[in-house]
């Protein structure tokens, strides 16, 4: 597999770039010119630690280390400080690189590199060797376990540009140093296209402006980012050809607002996870996936549902997790178990919910996002979040947070009383009776994860 400097000398041409908030960089300097100098021998063949506190950084450095370094680390950026020492032990790090000073890793002992600006031109120094990715999963308490993915893996699922294409730019509202993210940087360089990159630090207003400036064409996140874009006034500045949902469930009611605010653009939802690899993208605008996705031979991609959860092979997953004594990612057969819950209904695939979310109420399970999905679809509501409330008797009861479109549609008594008696209503006719909720709340705004997903954990 060619080094992803090779893929990217291939594709750029002279006017691709990336683009951060205050900062941009050719797609062809990236191909031609490195950052590191005298640096890259000593990085050749090393298990080496991406640390930076920009995302274009992070971007520079996987060009400059893929096929140098035999191992690359992409730390996310809220990893905490008191983690790296641990991840560093497991992955087995000799050198950092970062793209500025940072005393938390000068403290571990090992050499620090720090990125300038692409301007030498790159010496023949790549070992030849296909580098190991290693990316933090998300979801876990503590530190989080690191899952080893190949170039290969990671770009399986992307197509190439068809030639004479009109000319793409990519945006993401993911981190790039996360998987969903990376999938979009990994286009983007592969294609030869630009990239807008996103900011924790910037406002939703100030980014959408300059996803419109910068003419971006194709876009991405999870449900949640999209919800919060589209009470943005600043969405109206742009007019995507392509627009892509991952992360979390892509309900009936987000798929049909973005069709509906941005109507000449084609609405997609990719299911992907870190361990798993890309599995599959559905286009029909229509929520879950079709029945036949299901227990197919012979493609790049394999699934089976087990016990209500979807399970993959895939050349696209995850080597393995690592460490010395890493838990197993697969099973015997080379399924990975998503965790991810799903039901066969009128020739669909629905997905109800994460195995380790559900709410049990006085024996009965409930999967909060299948409630959701249902309040979701209220004209009134903008997102909600449904989760379990103590009770002595049934040991838990459904409770549902509700951010709405209009907060002033529920400013006076009478007027919240009634929203919510819509709401209900809504819910105890689509739903059976243990799974309406017995509270909901409006609050002001739903907390979400910096992996841009709904935070379940505290909510």
């Amino acid at each position: 597999m060619p080094a992803l400097r090779s893929l990217l000398a291939r594709a750029a041409d002279g006017g691709a770039r990336l683009y951060g908030p205050g900062a941009s960089l050719r797609l062809a300097d990236l191909a031609a010119r490195t950052g590191l100098g005298e640096a890259r021998a000593s990085l050749a063949g090393r298990a080496v630690l991406v640390r930076t506190q920009a995302q274009i950084g992070a971007a520079q450095a996987l060009v400059e280390l893929d096929g140098l370094a035999r191992r690359i680390v992409i730390c996310p950026p809220d990893l905490a400080d008191e983690h790296l020492a641990q991840a560093v032990e497991t992955a087995g790090i000799e050198a950092v690189v970062v793209d500025a000073s940072d005393p938390a890793l000068e403290a571990l002992g090992r050499p620090v590199h720090v990125l300038a600006e692409p301007a030498q031109s790159v010496p023949e120094q790549d070992t030849g060797a296909a580098s190991e990715w290693l990316m933090f999963t998300s979801g876990t308490t503590g530190a989080p376990k690191m899952v080893i993915h190949t170039l290969a893996g990671l770009t399986g699922a992307i197509r190439p540009r068809a030639a004479g294409a009109a000319p793409i730019v990519w945006g993401t509202f993911y981190d790039i140093r996360r998987y969903g993210g990376l999938q979009i940087l990994l286009r983007a360089l592969t294609g030869g296209s630009s990239m807008v990159l996103s900011d924790a630090h910037e406002a939703a207003a100030d980014h959408l402006t300059r996803l419109g400036a910068l003419g971006v064409t194709h876009l991405s996140g999870t449900p949640s980012h999209w919800r919060r874009a589209l009470m943005t006034p600043q969405a109206h500045a742009i007019a995507p050809a392509y627009v892509r949902l991952s992360g979390e469930i892509a309900d009936q009611a987000v798929l049909d607002r973005l069709k509906a605010f941005f109507p000449a653009a084609a609405v997609g939802h990719a299911y992907a996870s870190t361990e798993a690899g890309v599995g599959f993208e559905v286009d029909d605008g229509l929520e879950g996936f079709p029945e036949h996705y299901v227990g197919r031979t012979g493609g790049p991609v394999e699934m089976k549902v087990v016990d209500g959860s979807l399970r993959i092979r895939s050349p696209r997953a995850a080597l393995g997790y690592a460490g010395a004594r890493p838990p197993a990612l697969a099973d015997a057969e080379g399924f990975v178990d998503t965790g991810d819950m799903v039901e066969l209904k009128d020739g669909r695939w629905r997905f109800a919910g994460r195995r380790n979310g559900v709410i049990n109420v006085g024996g009965l399970k409930v999967h909060p996002e299948e409630i959701e999905a249902v309040i979701n679809r209220h004209p009134a509501v903008r997102a909600s979040l449904v989760r379990a409330r103590r009770n002595p008797i049934t040991g838990a009861l459904v409770a549902a947070d509700v951010a709405l479109a209009d907060p002033a549609a529920a400013a006076e008594p009478q007027a919240e009383a009634a929203l919510r008696a819509s709401i209900l209503a809504a819910c105890r006719a689509a739903l059976p009776a243990h799974k309406a909720p017995a509270q909901v709340r409006f609050v002001p705004g739903l907390k979400v994860t910096a992996g841009g997903k709904l935070d379940r954990a505290h909510g």
